[in-house]
């Protein structure tokens, strides 16, 4: 494992990533972006604006489709354009939503009262969790998806937790993926119209959270209406309806292998996935060289009252 840390930005993805697509994006009054590091609840954060915003339905054939990755190219050579003229081409009449693993200024930020009225929610998660979990999430990845973009399974995937920490996440310096993330987002913490939540708090309390998350976004359901949403947002009814959540229409080719996106959904479980001594302590080292600032790095690992 290297020693230095050459950057303090989240680096670059994959080819099917491109982040600029975002700057082209004409925003609407009412827009939420989700906006969350890789592996660190965006599936289950989706799912849970997708159900306020709809008053819980069931009735959807993928989150994909109701709330677009706006970074996101279904096939290498697809316009951006085709990105941006989906996004546009969305229902006016109500509310939409999107996801990303930007920060600022990668997803353009907008103050409140500054422009379009835009909410924020940005998720958090233990990265020791995220880090491992990502490593099952490309495992799953499809060799179809990896045929289409001409990469080999090599480049991103590894046999063991160890070697791809050291191969594919210390060789890339993927650690900001989940520091530099926070590095961004951190000085708009208390912004009105950004909302940060950690996973963890979300796991500790399901409903406590979702009310919250109503509550930012300005959504109202009805008693009824409550009773499906806290339904179709559970851990248990995500898995049975995992086909729902497994991006089935955002690629020319099937991208997921089954059980990709709707894993365990458990917290404190990073050393069962493969998480040692050694690389926790040399993650949380790179981390806080990454962004030294001691109570935002704890949080990041531990959840509860934002500093």
């Amino acid at each position: 494992m290297s020693d230095t840390v050459e950057n303090d930005a989240p680096p670059a993805g994959p080819p099917w990533i491109q982040p600029e697509i975002q700057q082209m994006i004409e925003w609407r009054d009412g827009d939420v972006v989700i906006s969350v590091p890789i592996k660190s609840g965006t599936t289950w954060t989706m799912n849970i604006v997708h159900q306020l915003l709809t008053g819980g339905t069931s009735e959807f054939r993928d989150i994909y489709e109701q709330v677009p990755w706006i970074e996101f190219l279904g096939y290498p050579g697809q316009p951006h354009q085709d990105v941006v003229d989906r996004v546009a081409a969305m229902p006016t009449d109500t509310r939409r939503a999107f996801k990303t693993h930007s920060p600022p200024p990668g997803v353009p930020f907008q103050t409140a009262g500054s422009g379009k009225d835009v909410k924020y929610v940005v998720v958090f998660r233990n990265p020791e969790e995220g880090v491992v979990s990502f490593k099952t999430f490309l495992d799953k990845h499809t060799d179809e998806w990896f045929d289409l973009w001409e990469m080999p399974r090599e480049a991103m995937c590894r046999p063991d937790f160890p070697s791809f920490y050291s191969e594919v996440i210390d060789g890339h310096g993927l650690q900001g993926a989940f520091f530099g993330f926070l590095a961004a987002w951190w000085p708009l913490r208390h912004e009105p119209n950004v909302m940060f939540i950690h996973f963890a708090d979300m796991k500790r309390d399901h409903e406590g959270s979702v009310r919250k998350i109503a509550e930012f976004l300005g959504e109202e359901p009805s008693h009824d209406h409550w009773a499906k949403i806290l339904e179709y947002t559970s851990f248990p009814w995500m898995k049975k309806n995992e086909n729902k959540f497994e991006a089935s229409t955002a690629g020319k080719v099937p991208i997921l292998g089954s059980g990709a996106m709707i894993r365990k959904g458990e917290v404190g479980k990073a050393k069962a996935d493969g998480m040692t001594g050694e690389i926790s302590r040399h993650m949380r080292e790179v981390g806080s060289q990454i962004f030294p600032d001691v109570a935002a790095v704890n949080w990041l690992y531990e959840g509860g009252e934002l500093p």
